[in-house]
């Protein structure tokens, strides 16, 4: 049989009170939650005109114009000047920084009295292309610092440029 042994000797087991802990605790998390600043998301302004502004812009010589076409599998082609006058150059997406940094600086050579007149940069989103991609290419016009805003143009691909597209399998 089991027994139970009770002694006579009984000491009062000692008791912490946490009370005092509990609010100190909720007083360092309610500090902290409010004196630290959560990260603000980064956006870029991206505007694309509702309607032509022919009238507005001045003619950008093809000198200083570089059109950037976003392809399929991370691709991208550009080219100098007018279509149908160079020839497009296919590149990954981690090499068109360069690109852009040689196409600026040629620029900036050709125009060294006018720090107005700097490389202005097209970009036409394919139907190959994903959003990433567009971000992407972004980031790199604002790593590459041009100062001109660029021209997102989707709507106005030259058959030129789509038979290029096409005939390099990006679309």
């Amino acid at each position: 049989m089991a027994e139970l042994s009770v002694s006579r000797n009984r000491r009062a087991v000692p008791k912490v009170d946490l009370t005092a802990m509990v609010d100190l605790a909720f007083l360092l998390i309610t500090f902290f939650m409010l004196t630290t600043s959560l990260s603000k998301p980064v956006a870029m302004d991206v505007t694309k005109p509702d309607e032509p502004i022919d009238e507005v812009q001045e003619p950008v010589p093809a000198s200083r114009s570089m059109t950037i076409l976003l392809g399929k599998n991370n691709k991208v082609a550009w080219y100098m000047g007018e279509v149908g006058k160079s020839q497009p150059v296919i590149e990954e997406f981690d090499r068109i920084r360069e690109s852009i940094m040689a196409n600026k600086l040629k620029v900036q050579a050709a125009n060294p009295d006018n720090p107005n007149k700097s490389l202005f940069v097209i970009i036409k989103p394919t139907s190959g292309a994903n959003y990433k991609n567009f971000v992407d290419i972004m980031d790199e016009l604002k790593v590459a610092e041009t100062t001109a805003a660029p021209a997102i143009d989707d709507d106005h691909i030259t058959k030129e440029e789509l038979d290029f597209m096409k005939k390099q399998n990006l679309l």
